[in-house]
């Protein structure tokens, strides 16, 4: 039985699980959530209460949480690319940094687009704000961080920058990347241009107006 993926392609989460798949080449179906597909909404939602995406669908097993399905892939469909490193220390820095990019970055964005949802202006702006600081030092720590880096990790491409390239993409349409950090930019860029960030990129596309905080015209 094929590996079958539940999310939204507009889903930083999703992004973050479709990056590892393409990296791989990783057969699979992917399951989009929404109003125009309430049959994958209920097959969801049997298996996965919490209301949370994505989720991975392999035989009898759920696999919920984008690090446990990316570190499971490895496992049981394995690649050309390894996510995660076999040396122990390089993957604990490795799932630092997977940690770093979901908590202290894509977070505080989560923050501002729920504000924004709200339809409260003051609680937009609060959230808002509150986003732009938080993300000022991620920046800041990050400029400092890659530096010398091709990749999050190091040189080879890891389950870091999985989880970098949506929260990074996203985090600079709703604070924007300063020109104080030529680094991160930079970086930003090459995420970018990786096929198999280009592709989920490209996938969502159509999705931008659904963006609560205005989808800026680039990328």
């Amino acid at each position: 039985m094929s590996l079958v993926l539940y999310g939204h392609p507009f889903s930083s989460y999703t992004q973050k699980v479709l990056i590892a798949l393409y990296e791989n080449d990783t057969p699979f179906t992917f399951r989009s959530i929404g109003p125009d597909a309430p049959e994958h909404v209920a097959q969801w939602l049997a298996r996965w209460p919490l209301r949370k995406f994505p989720l991975l669908v392999d035989g009898e097993r759920d696999v919920a949480e984008t690090s446990i399905i990316i570190e499971y892939l490895q496992l049981t469909h394995p690649g050309p690319v390894r996510l995660v490193p076999a040396d122990p220390l390089a993957a604990l820095d490795v799932r630092f940094l997977d940690r770093f990019f979901d908590l202290h970055v894509m977070t505080p964005v989560q923050q501002a687009v729920e504000g924004a949802l709200s339809g409260d202006p003051a609680r937009r702006a609060e959230r808002g704000e509150y986003a732009a600081q938080k993300l000022e030092l991620a920046y800041a720590w990050l400029e400092g961080r890659l530096a010398g880096r091709t990749w999050a990790a190091g040189e080879t491409f890891t389950m870091a920058d999985c989880a970098a390239a949506p929260s990074l993409f996203y985090a600079d349409w709703t604070h924007r990347i300063g020109e104080a950090y030529p680094v991160l930019r930079a970086y930003r860029a090459r995420l970018l241009a990786r096929p198999s960030f280009a592709r989920a990129v490209e996938e969502a596309r159509p999705n931008r107006p659904l963006f609560p905080l205005g989808a800026p015209d680039r990328d």
